[in-house]
């Protein structure tokens, strides 16, 4: 049997899924997977649904998983757990975390300073055969600075503290057609919270050279780089590169950050999907 290979990148609020069979590849797409909010029993279901329908008869043979949380070794085990009940044909299944997927995605195997901003957030120092240093995450909640529901959240609160002015006020409410109740449900009832307030950051790349917009990035970007890059000291000595939804939309910002602090800027990509495909191929 020929080797099939499935890498997956995935993130808190999507999965991208590549299959190499030879020289052929295809990428697929499902939602993403959160190992501290599903089940291994969540995400078989979700794979079944969502994946396994689009492969086919492809008998996957490899598996290369890098995910959000699995740096936590009950997530990996339920994370390992589902694949292994989805993909019984599949003889080697290797899982990492986000952090590596975007470190060997971006650097392949050069040293630099690798970022993420997405739903979440993370940076570290990658030496190009491991990550040196790494300055553990805390959470959507208590941190995640610079990323989608970081700034999903200051959205949030410009709408419910009445602070967005008239013209934003009317676009938001013409858009998102919600309330307050149905806010506070969404973020303290109901399932997946981070994805929930993750989703308005859009509003923000919707809404640009609004000063109010503006202001709400350049402050969330920079608080990213203040509580996390100026910790580094490789930060000045090798290239920063970035990756992520919010990274990509916010990439003129990151520029000028940058040059503010005189660091090296290196690659921003949307995602370090290709990276990968070149490392396992």
């Amino acid at each position: 049997m020929s080797s099939i290979k499935l890498i997956a990148d995935s993130g808190a609020t999507k999965t991208e899924w590549s299959v190499l069979s030879g020289k052929k590849k295809k990428t697929l797409f499902t939602q993403g997977i959160s190992p501290y909010l599903m089940t291994t029993d969540d995400i078989h279901k979700m794979l079944l649904k969502e994946l396994k329908p689009k492969l086919k008869k492809e008998k996957i043979t490899e598996i290369y998983y890098y995910g959000t949380g699995c740096n936590n070794p009950e997530n990996v085990k339920n994370v390992r757990s589902a694949l292994k009940e989805t993909f019984y044909t599949a003889k080697k299944i290797k899982i990492d975390n986000d952090i590596m997927s975007a470190a060997k995605g971006l650097c392949g195997d050069k040293r630099g300073m690798v970022v993420n901003l997405g739903t979440g957030s993370f940076c570290c120092y990658y030496n190009g055969k491991k990550v040196a240093k790494n300055s553990p995450g805390i959470g959507y909640i208590l941190g995640d600075e610079g990323s989608g529901a970081y700034l999903g959240r200051k959205v949030i609160q410009h709408f419910l503290y009445n602070t967005f002015d008239e013209e934003l006020m009317a676009k938001f409410n013409a858009k998102y057609a919600t309330d307050r109740t149905d806010i506070l449900n969404h973020v303290y009832r109901m399932p997946l919270a981070n994805r929930y307030i993750a989703s308005y950051a859009l509003f923000l790349s919707e809404n640009r050279g609004h000063y109010m917009v503006e202001n709400i990035v350049e402050d969330s970007l920079n608080e990213f780089f203040y509580t996390h890059l100026y910790k580094y000291r490789e930060s000045w000595l090798h290239p920063i590169h970035f990756t992520g939804g919010v990274a990509f939309a916010f990439k003129d910002v990151i520029k000028t950050l940058c040059n503010t602090y005189e660091l090296q800027l290196g690659r921003i990509l949307k995602n370090p999907m290709q990276g990968l495909i070149e490392y396992h191929s």
